[in-house]
């Protein structure tokens, strides 16, 4: 396989998908490795990381969404893909705050899973406009946009790559409030098919992520009838 190409590991237990997915994937410049299920997965991972995982939901045995919380439990972040035969908005919802990073229902189209997935590989590496410094520090958080690594009172916070977009997208506003579209637009991508009740998912596993709680001030603020505005501690 050529250097310097995009690792991805994809997970499903569906011999034909799994072999359609590899073949076209392979066909789109992408480094592919497919297997049937969790152990499979956990032995690729532990011997050579992949830059993305494309991850079925419904699987025997440990199914997508247990696999992606384990991981993520475990301080895994490599950006996750979902892919589903359920197309209720809820399920996309489960996905997402199980820390995927995208979701697409089936059947879908597979140039459309390329476009999706080179789009989350690019937000990221974090590859667009970036603040004038490579650390900043708002309240207690630094952010480092050169490592993609997020530290409060001393320790680094574990976010996935959509979390951390998430989190990027205000610092980069300057204090200005985004709209729940403008968030997707920047942190997502605009052709992420996202609904606002899932932006307000996000945003609160985000919050839960950097460590704030019900009586803590919020560094994420709702800003009611426009959407959200990063501040200082206590602002």
């Amino acid at each position: 396989m050529s250097v310097g190409l995009d690792k991805v590991i994809v997970v499903d237990d569906d011999p034909e998908l799994r072999a359609l997915l590899r073949r076209f994937l392979s066909g789109h410049g992408f480094e592919t490795r497919a297997v049937e299920g969790a152990a499979a997965l956990d032995r690729e991972l532990s011997r050579n990381p992949a830059d993305s995982v494309v991850l079925d939901l419904m699987m025997s045995g440990e199914d997508g969404l247990a696999i992606c919380r384990r991981l993520r439990a475990a301080g895994d972040m490599t950006p996750i893909f979902m892919l589903t035969a359920r197309g209720d908005p809820i399920d996309r919802i489960i996905g997402l705050e199980s820390g995927a990073d995208d979701y697409l229902p089936k059947p879908f189209e597979p140039r459309e899973l390329v476009a999706r997935l080179a789009a989350v590989l690019r937000r990221t590496r974090g590859e667009g406009s970036m603040p004038m410094d490579d650390i900043v520090r708002v309240g207690s958080l630094q952010i480092n946009f050169s490592t993609r690594t997020v530290m409060r009172g001393g320790a680094i916070m574990k976010l996935s790559g959509r979390e951390f977009a998430l989190l990027a997208a205000p610092v980069r506003s300057r204090g200005r409030p985004l709209s729940r579209a403008q968030l997707i637009d920047r942190a997502l991508g605009r052709d992420a098919e996202v609904t606002d009740r899932a932006v307000d998912v996000q945003v609160a596993r985000l919050r839960r992520a950097i460590g704030a709680r019900a009586d803590d001030p919020q560094l994420i603020k709702t800003v009611w009838g426009v959407g959200y505005v990063l501040v200082a501690d206590g602002a």
